[in-house]
């Protein structure tokens, strides 16, 4: 077990210990900004459905019950443009991080491999490679990667931690290319529905993968949507070449959606009002923390879309974490993300309207 676990780094969350004690300090209490965890109720109908379905003593199918299929295949071609769109094109899973962690080993990826991710990326990616015994690579732009070991390439848009939004065309232009090298793309579309100042646009619409979803695979979370980060709700849409075996080796691997979980997805994903709603609180505290930062002196890069701000005072990361936290406010320092990210932190808007308020009266005091 040591010989896994020599493999992967340090894990970094258990660096930010000291200053969470110092923001904890605080007269007024910490402002958490830093994990992303999402603090809102679970909207009243997918309780509902998870309590409805809560007396579920049989095992469930990791493929999912017919009206879960129903429910993905129906929401990636409303909300996505996907079209022609069957139960072959979806699979759910235990939430985003799990899949992201284990996929390349699933896909049977190992050493001489490689698995490519954004320079600035949500870390799990490398975790996921490095599990597998794959070599990871960081690029700029994947297209001038060299693809001959590339197996896997990991999108994401919109961005964690940066909220960068890639265009529909560029989304085109390396579709195109990792087709012509026989590179397997996975598009991170965790955040698709919270687009501020860009309209994200998913690998699934036909204007992107000219109606096949040949090569490509999205991920989506029901976390951030719909407050579901505690159900352990995500799902695959995309080529069933892909999807049909990792089926069945989620299958071997006992890799299941408890069954009240699934119920409550299927409520999910019929309702646009709970989204909307929850895009309007993230909008408003988004305007503040913004406005605080600003204010504060701090210059914000990106952050079009997604669930964060990424925010430098251009000097390092951790003075930056240590000042705010000298204001009872913990955030996340952007060198979790990738070297290039030395010199941010990433400010989440998951916190509740009052911490935001305290947040941005510290800041602008």
């Amino acid at each position: 077990m040591s010989a896994v676990s020599d493999r992967l780094p340090a894990f970094p969350w258990d660096k930010l210990e000291p200053y969470k004690k110092t923001a904890a300090a605080h007269p007024d209490g910490i402002v958490d900004l830093s994990v992303g965890t999402p603090v809102d109720p679970v909207p009243g109908h997918i309780q509902k459905a998870l309590i409805a379905a809560a007396d579920s003593p049989g095992y469930p199918t990791v493929w999912g019950t017919p009206e879960l299929r129903d429910a993905l295949t129906r929401w990636v071609e409303h909300r996505l443009g996907a079209r022609e769109v069957t139960h072959r094109h979806v699979l759910p899973v235990v939430g985003s991080k799990e899949l992201v962690a284990w996929l390349p080993t699933q896909l049977g990826l190992g050493p001489g491999d490689q698995v490519a991710f954004p320079r600035l990326a949500y870390p799990t990616y490398e975790v996921g490679a490095r599990l597998a015994r794959a070599e990871h690579v960081a690029y700029d732009d994947p297209t001038e990667l060299d693809p001959s070991r590339l197996k896997l390439l990991w999108l994401n848009s919109p961005s964690n931690p940066t909220g960068r939004v890639l265009a529909k065309e560029e989304l085109t232009r390396i579709v195109a290319w990792a087709r012509e090298h026989g590179v397997l793309v996975l598009s991170d579309e965790c955040y698709i529905e919270l687009g501020w100042e860009a309209d994200p646009v998913s690998v699934l619409h036909p204007d992107v993968n000219g109606g096949s979803y040949d090569g490509i695979v999205a991920v989506h979370s029901l976390s951030k949507r719909s407050n579901l980060a505690g159900y352990r709700a995500a799902f695959l849409a995309g080529d069933p070449a892909v999807l049909g075996p990792l089926l069945q080796i989620r299958k071997h691997g006992g890799m299941m959606t408890p069954a009240p979980t699934q119920a409550a997805v299927v409520a999910a994903l019929g309702d646009d009002e709970h989204v909307r709603v929850q895009r309007e609180r993230y909008a408003a505290r988004r305007t503040a923390l913004r406005d605080a930062l600003l204010a504060h002196g701090f210059r914000i890069e990106h952050s079009e879309a997604s669930l964060y701000l990424w925010a430098t005072r251009d000097e390092s990361c951790w003075d930056t974490v240590a000042h705010l936290a000298d204001r009872g406010i913990l955030v996340a320092p952007g060198d979790f993300y990738g070297p290039a990210g030395d010199r941010f932190v990433r400010v989440a808007l998951t916190a509740t309207d009052e911490r935001v308020r305290a947040a941005a009266a510290r800041l602008t005091a």
